[in-house]
């Protein structure tokens, strides 16, 4: 298996327009998602992003701060995923709920195994 970060992008806080049925509805649609996946061994860990945030622009040396934002989309979560491969990565990506209840998209990226690096499941 594959380890593959699943960020998801959208036009700014798209729960914040839903009304309180439509909310709860997305919820328990993506509880059932993430159940769903936990079931397969599939997900290593997925949580949403707080609006909140600084975006760190570094050039040698030399740090910038701000929100550097060129258009309103933002990363407003991830999911840590287990693929046989990017086909299978993609599939997992296009049954996120979030496809019916926003206008989003995931980028889908390969975690490059490195040797060398710390890993959550390296043992001491």
């Amino acid at each position: 298996m594959k380890e593959f970060m699943l960020l998801i992008r959208t036009e700014g806080d798209y729960c914040a327009s839903m009304s309180p049925e439509d909310y709860q509805s997305h919820i328990r649609k993506v509880g059932n998602y993430i159940t769903k996946l936990m079931k397969e061994g599939k997900l290593k860990s997925a949580q949403p992003l707080d609006m909140d945030g600084v975006m760190l622009q570094g050039n040698y040396g030399v740090f910038k701060d701000g929100p550097f934002i060129e258009s309103k989309e933002m990363i407003v979560g991830y999911y840590h995923i287990l693929a046989e491969d990017l086909e299978e990565a993609k599939e997992i990506a296009r049954a996120n709920p979030i496809f019916q209840d926003a206008r989003a998209r995931i980028e889908i990226r390969p975690i490059k195994p490195e040797p060398g690096t710390i890993s959550a499941d390296t043992t001491a």
